[in-house]
């Protein structure tokens, strides 16, 4: 019998997203960060709690410390809590001092609100993308996976370090030993959601077809893919709106009635597919 594990994954940016992303600090662009913590994430915790669910929230340490009632929320209700970056910048471009620095920076800041024993195990990039340094500073950091890559659908895998890219061809670095636990853009509330004008995104999508999509890609997993691992990234401030906070706790519902369907954290997700890689192939 197939087994598919369930990761829900929120990334809780809060106002970050528009001070670092979008780069605007009006006032509404940045009511609607503030929405995802004063309205949203109380929805969120409520209906993964009348699940029974525990998921993986990607909190930046600028969201920490400007929520932090909302962020310690989170971990007392046992959900995992990762990085998010410092105040949701992309690490592409920058030197490895300073990716080092903002890493160590954002890793003291949730100290400071979730206390000295906080010890994360991953990372998720803002941007969904990664400098050349970032999987060996995530590594350096004792972190186990990253939840920012696209090579598979399904599967975790263990990222790479060292890639070259040129005209001549892709020449991929070795693999090392930290977790990959691949997302989607399909399987991303933002394209689907977030309706911004400056850039444009439409956004606005029936929260009835996007369940449809998101079923359609889970039953895909469940049906084919031995030991798959269905990783859904969302937004607090984009799914928490009511009639979409209704259709994440029917896509839960028909998730949780599927034979062989567990939720886990990224956490433990990634604990357990490298335990599974570690394993000597079989001739």
């Amino acid at each position: 019998m197939l087994m598919t594990t369930v990761c829900l994954t929120f990334d809780f940016d809060a106002v970050s997203l528009w001070l670092s992303s979008f780069r605007t600090t009006s006032a509404t662009p940045v009511s609607r960060g503030e929405f995802g913590a004063r309205v949203a994430v109380p929805r969120l915790l409520k209906l993964l709690d009348g699940a029974g669910v525990k998921a993986t929230f990607f909190v930046p340490s600028h969201t920490a410390v400007s929520y932090p009632a909302e962020t310690m929320a989170i971990r007392d209700a046992g959900h995992e809590i990762a990085l998010h970056g410092y105040v949701h910048e992309t690490p592409v471009g920058l030197g490895r001092e300073q990716e080092a620095k903002n890493l160590d920076a954002s890793l003291a800041r949730l100290c400071k609100v979730l206390g000295s024993d906080f010890v994360p195990l991953g990372y998720r990039s803002p941007a969904w993308d990664l400098s050349p340094d970032t999987v060996e500073l995530l590594i350096e950091r004792g972190l186990i996976y990253d939840s920012s890559m696209m090579a598979d659908d399904f599967r975790p895998y263990r990222a790479r370090s060292g890639d070259e890219l040129d005209d001549d061809g892709f020449r991929p670095g070795p693999e090392t030993r930290l977790i990959e636990m691949p997302v989607a853009w399909e399987l991303d509330d933002f394209p689907y959601f977030a309706f911004l004008n400056k850039p444009l995104y439409q956004g606005l999508r029936d929260p009835a077809e996007v369940g449809a999509i998101w079923r359609g890609e889970f039953d895909y997993c469940n049906e084919e893919v031995e030991d798959g691992v269905f990783t859904l990234t969302m937004h607090p401030q984009f799914i928490g709106r009511g009639p979409r906070i209704r259709m994440l706790a029917t896509l839960i519902d028909h998730m949780r009635d599927c034979e062989g369907v567990r939720f886990l954290t990224l956490g433990e997700a990634a604990r357990e597919a490298d335990a599974s890689l570690s394993k000597p192939r079989e001739n």
